[in-house]
């Protein structure tokens, strides 16, 4: 049994198709079952972070677990308390979702959020693989209002390039690890096939989409604005700005070898991604047109 937690996210819930498709057993964790929409034959369990006890339940019997529990500084020693609950379960092997650039200093706090789950998995006694993915392909997602209302879509980078990734081949790399030995000890940083700016990838957006896109760089003390006054946290505003501000001054500019040697094929292009997800935008634009 394979427990995939934050089984109805951008990663979890393409590990659930992986495994699915290879017919490995798997079980999803959710807070909201009912909600949950996975392949036939997989298991739907409730569990929440908070409630180690729940977890517990979800772990039991479970061979291999992948955990994701970060989701913003407040929640920095979740994934220690996940890799414990786990080991205590009688799992054995563990795969933890971790980003790009965890533990360097010039990242500052939001460098460290990921460090302590980790430091766990290192520590655990258990086989363990750590991903690292650098920015996903999927973020710009939130480009759609923009589009739908006609607006340039924003940029907090600047001029600074990433190795954007297909959130399908960071998927691709934890089912590869979950199910099949030789992975653990390893900590991978998954990245696309090439760097890629923000008016990069608007770009290759507005080729897919057939119509240019406009792209605007936002001041950091506006995006702080705005960040706040969408109820973010003082130290979540914080680390982001400070991830942006990373990325800008160009230490973000990763290309590396991961996907190739872990899949055996070269990792997706954002084209690639666009391409498969214009749906995600063609709404946006067919309701500006016809306006």
């Amino acid at each position: 049994m394979i427990v995939i937690t934050g089984a109805t996210g951008t990663i979890g819930s393409e590990i659930v198709r992986e495994l699915a498709a290879r017919g490995a057993p798997v079980r999803a964790v959710t807070r909201n079952p009912e909600q949950a929409q996975v392949p036939a034959g997989v298991e739907v369990i409730r569990g929440d972070y908070h409630d180690l006890d729940s977890m517990a339940a979800a772990m039991a019997g479970a061979n291999a677990v992948f955990i994701v529990g970060v989701l913003g500084p407040e929640d920095a020693e979740t994934d220690r308390a996940l890799v414990g609950t786990a080991r205590d379960a009688g799992v054995r092997r563990i795969v933890k979702l971790s980003a790009i650039g965890t533990g360097d200093p010039e990242l500052g706090r939001v460098g460290t959020w990921h460090l302590p789950g980790e430091v766990a998995a290192r520590d655990s006694g258990l086989e363990w693989t750590i991903l690292r993915p650098s920015t996903f392909a999927s973020n710009t997602l939130s480009w759609a209002d923009a589009i739908r209302s006609g607006r340039p879509v924003a940029n907090l980078t600047g001029t600074g390039s990433q190795g954007v990734v297909d959130p399908r081949d960071v998927a691709a790399v934890a089912a590869e690890a979950l199910a099949t030995p030789g992975h653990s000890g390893h900590t991978y940083t998954l990245t696309g096939p090439e760097l890629l700016t923000a008016a990069d990838q608007a770009a290759a957006l507005a080729t897919v989409l057939g119509q240019p896109l406009d792209v605007v760089d936002v001041p950091e003390d506006v995006a702080r604005e705005h960040m706040t006054a969408a109820g973010m946290s003082p130290e979540y505003v914080d680390g982001a700005l400070a991830g942006q501000a990373y990325v800008r001054a160009g230490r973000n500019a990763i290309i590396t070898d991961d996907i190739r040697q872990i899949l055996a094929r070269p990792p997706r292009s954002y084209a690639e991604w666009a391409a498969d997800h214009a749906s995600a935008f063609t709404s946006a634009l067919t309701d500006q047109s016809a306006r």
